[in-house]
């Protein structure tokens, strides 16, 4: 079987754009079209899925104890999280890691992310999510000051179609562990956006507290810009004042200067904020996030909106470059009428 790469480089099939995106890009400071990846890992990432791929668990193991040893829950929800994703392609590797340590709390933790996303693709994703309860609770109880798999429960509370009072319960148990986990934040700004489908005030809300809350270089700071992201493509629901939209692009535009330019940790953040800034008209800002970006595409937010999240990017890259952006993302001018595709905001 052929290895599966942790990310994909863009593909072309006619000859002239092959060789338009071999050449620099004419705007400087980005890299051409076929530098650009898709959902690149970072460098402590990126050996534990090679690992992975050929066969081998130790890597993945040393990595996510020790994210839980330091206390690092953004990095160990994103590592569990595209762990449980290579798991689920290549199952051996990790089959022979939950064999040999059947109760480690990194197993576990994985092991409950897998289950939800299988989970969550079937048409019994209610009755799946169900049956799934006892491995995330397996996994928060391995270790008691971990938020991740309570994140991983909000999430599952959203997809069982759970209660408001259940929610919040989940919801206070995960801010005690750790006040300001973004990984949290979003999966409650998601049931909240559910629950309250229309109500985008109230997420507004929900959004603009927590990052008011939370230190300037915490990632909760972009949940506004997520907020607009899930207006913008939804199409429904009162107006959002402009003046609140500028307000959470320019909050995601101070955390982004927090990062070194083209680096895969803020990559997700910067390329939803490349979106909600050329939804706003914002191309010299928008044109510095794609500066920043470098070449790390993400599938979110541009897997929301095509089959083809790499090629949306760069669609949508050439056209801030060339000043015709709103038509390269396919959007009218005025209105937030296109909904993106069922699946998370």
């Amino acid at each position: 079987m052929a290895l599966l790469p942790p990310f994909h480089r863009a593909s072309r099939t006619a000859a002239s754009r092959t060789a338009r995106s071999a050449a620099p890009h004419p705007v400087a400071g980005l890299p051409a079209d076929d530098e650009v990846l898709l959902d690149v890992p970072d460098d402590r990432l990126g050996p534990a899925l090679v690992e992975a791929a050929r066969g081998g668990y130790q890597a993945a193991a040393a990595l996510l104890a020790g994210t839980r040893e330091r206390a690092e829950w953004e990095y160990r929800d994103r590592y569990a999280t595209r762990l449980a994703a290579f798991a689920d392609a290549r199952p051996e590797w990790f089959e022979l890691w939950r064999a040999a340590a059947p109760r480690d709390p990194d197993v576990l933790l994985v092991a409950a992310q897998l289950a939800v996303d299988r989970a969550w693709r079937s048409p019994a994703r209610a009755e799946l999510l169900r049956e799934v309860s006892p491995l995330i609770t397996a996994a928060a109880q391995s270790d008691i000051g971990d938020p991740v798999p309570w994140r991983i429960a909000l999430d599952h509370a959203r997809g069982a179609n759970a209660g408001h009072k259940y929610f919040e319960e989940l919801w206070a148990a995960a801010v005690r562990r750790a006040p300001h986990h973004y990984g949290c934040h979003v999966a409650a700004k998601r049931y909240l956006a559910e629950s309250w489908h229309g109500s985008h005030r109230e997420c507004f809300d929900f959004a603009d507290r927590a990052a008011q809350d939370a230190p300037a270089g915490s990632l909760v700071q972009a949940l506004p810009v997520r907020a607009a992201f899930a207006y913008l493509t939804d199409g429904c629901g009162p107006q959002v004042p402009r003046e609140r939209l500028e307000a959470a692009a320019d909050r995601a535009v101070d955390l982004s200067a927090r990062f070194p330019a083209a680096d895969p940790w803020p990559a997700e953040i910067r390329n939803l904020l490349t979106y909600v800034l050329v939804r706003l008209d914002r191309r010299d800002d928008a044109l510095a996030q794609l500066r920043l970006i470098g070449p790390y595409a993400t599938s979110f937010p541009w897997g929301r909106l095509s089959d083809d999240p790499l090629g949306h990017f760069l669609a949508v890259r050439e056209g801030v470059c060339s000043g015709v952006a709103w038509q390269a993302l396919g959007h009218p001018r005025n209105g937030h009428g296109e909904r993106a595709r069922p699946g998370d905001h």
